[in-house]
């Protein structure tokens, strides 16, 4: 699978620079020509004044002393107007001869500048491709995202795929300079300054027993718990045997709280079943985050929604949110780069918060987003194994 990916990697890499090579070619050629005719013109200049220097012209005489002609321009009085047909040859003979030197100078300097930016460019293109890929957060990949900012650029199958990114989808307006890490490895965005982001976690069974006040004093301010799921292949509807204890913690820590809940559900009503499941967990508990609808596919395994269409999957989200948002609550979307192209219909989805899990010290991602899962190997004090850590652009 790598060799393939290498492979794929080494073709486009090579259509990249057949493609600048043939655009620099384009130039040059276009530069040529706009050399030669400028050569045509100057002969053509040239011809021209000798057919006027071979004619007698008769002398032009004004006396400006006695009269002065109707037609005199503003502002230049007393001008001498009298020119001879020796002058005349004089002049138009240094003009043209200062035309064609000039002409040839500038046709030297176009095509000397033509080959030095060929060249430079050339040498920019290989330098931007080889800092992205053998810098020290450099990938294949990066390159690819970096070269190509209308897709958005994944490996799915196997394959990379460019999909193309949607003028009917809300985008953000985060600045990528404005993301920052500190020292203990945590993202935060930094505007004039000031951390205008704010600190989260997403919990399950999988974290254990959590000291929820040590947690709420390491600064995180809200906690996604999970409240279930259904099977990926019984289909039947399970609670998180975590779920009240996490959430009965982090209520009486003082950090806020949201739930995610896995989808399996293959049709619009089965959406509908899981968010009254939801709704009726939430009863015993403060929760002042979104409810979040988790649309991932099944890793490693073959999951009972894999054969959804885009179309079915988003009808299906689109249930689930409505019936979390008629029983008061805020509903949300989870998913990666793989959701958020290829198994959602995002132009249907703007009035629905995203949560978007990418791995990196990037968040790659136009879409506007409400909340970025950026790790998944993140340790907090309270938790003993590792846990998701997440920046959000809002509080709730």
């Amino acid at each position: 699978m790598q060799t393939r990916r290498i492979r794929t990697l080494h073709t486009i890499i090579i259509l990249l620079i057949i493609v600048t090579i043939i655009s620099l070619t384009f130039a040059g050629t276009m530069g040529l020509l706009y050399v030669q005719k400028v050569e045509e013109v100057s002969q053509l200049q040239g011809e021209k004044e000798l057919v006027f220097t071979d004619q007698t012209l008769p002398v032009l005489s004004v006396d400006v002393e006695n009269r002065t002609s109707d037609n005199q321009e503003p502002g230049m009085p007393n001008q001498d107007l009298s020119v001879s047909t020796q002058d005349s040859e004089a002049v138009s003979g240094a003009a043209t001869a200062g035309e064609d030197s000039m002409g040839d100078a500038d046709a030297a300097t176009i095509a000397a500048l033509m080959q030095s930016k060929e060249a430079e460019v050339e040498q920019s293109i290989k330098e931007r491709m080889k800092a992205l890929v053998t810098g020290e957060d450099g990938s294949p990949l990066k390159m690819l995202r970096s070269f190509f900012p209308e897709n958005l650029i994944y490996s799915f199958e196997e394959e990379y795929v460019f999909a193309p990114v949607l003028e009917g989808v809300n985008k953000h307006n985060l600045l990528a300079e404005n993301f920052q890490k500190t020292e203990e490895g945590l993202m935060q965005y930094v505007e004039n300054g000031i951390v205008t982001s704010h600190k989260g976690i997403d919990v399950s069974k999988y974290q254990g027993n959590i000291d929820w006040g040590a947690v709420k004093e390491e600064g995180i301010e809200y906690a996604f718990i999970r409240l279930g799921l259904r099977g990926y292949e019984s289909g039947k509807l399970v609670l998180d045997e975590f779920y009240d204890a996490n959430m009965k913690g982090a209520n009486s820590a003082g950090v806020g709280a949201g739930v995610y809940f896995f989808t399996q559900a293959i049709t619009v009503e089965e959406a509908q079943e899981e968010a009254a499941f939801v709704i009726q967990n939430l009863a015993n508990y403060q929760v002042s985050c979104p409810i979040v609808f988790d649309v991932e596919r099944i890793s490693g395994g073959k999951g009972r929604a894999d054969q959804l269409t885009q179309e079915q999957r988003t009808d299906i989200t689109i249930a689930f949110c409505e019936a979390i948002k008629a029983a008061g609550y805020q509903p949300m979307i989870y998913g990666n780069v793989v959701c958020f192209t290829r198994l959602l219909d995002m132009t249907r989805l703007n009035g629905y918060e995203k949560w978007y899990a990418f791995y990196d010290d990037y968040m790659y991602m136009p879409y506007d987003v409400s909340c970025w899962q950026y790790t998944e190997k993140g340790r907090v004090d309270g938790i003993g194994n590792n846990v998701d850590l997440n920046i959000s652009f809002k509080t709730w």
